[in-house]
């Protein structure tokens, strides 16, 4: 059973950056994706960033990808999700999960079989 512990949320005004990162506890990703998803008060969870571990591969969500850069330090297992020029509409709830590699699109919670607790990210106006 994979363990995934997320850190670094917390609060910060628009225009500022965080960075996330998300450990697993697996003795090896290397047949994984790795996923960043975010859930905002009174919304469903919807897809952020995605990797695979083993080609570094990466999506991302129209909304982020020119703001966001998902990484990985595959000796830490550690997967980060780089959060620049932040809004206030990208206030959520982020949840790092992973899964084996399959043909269910990386962009749907069903895909992944693991999830972290959650960080709250809030962006101040």
């Amino acid at each position: 059973q994979m363990q995934l512990l997320e850190s670094g949320g917390g609060l910060v005004q628009a225009g500022g950056s965080l960075t996330l990162s998300c450990v697993a506890s697996a003795r090896t990703l290397r047949h994984y994706k790795v996923g960043w998803f975010r859930q905002a008060p009174g919304k469903e969870r919807e897809f952020v960033a995605s990797m695979w571990w083993n080609t570094g591969a990466t999506s991302y969500a129209e909304s982020v990808k020119d703001r966001f850069n998902i990484s990985r330090d595959a000796a830490k297992n550690t997967v980060y999700l780089q959060l620049n020029s932040l809004k206030p509409e990208d206030t959520a709830v982020y949840y790092c999960a992973s899964g084996v590699i399959s043909t269910v699109s990386v962009r749907t919670p069903r895909a992944y079989s693991y999830w972290g607790q959650g960080t709250q990210v809030t962006v101040s106006s």
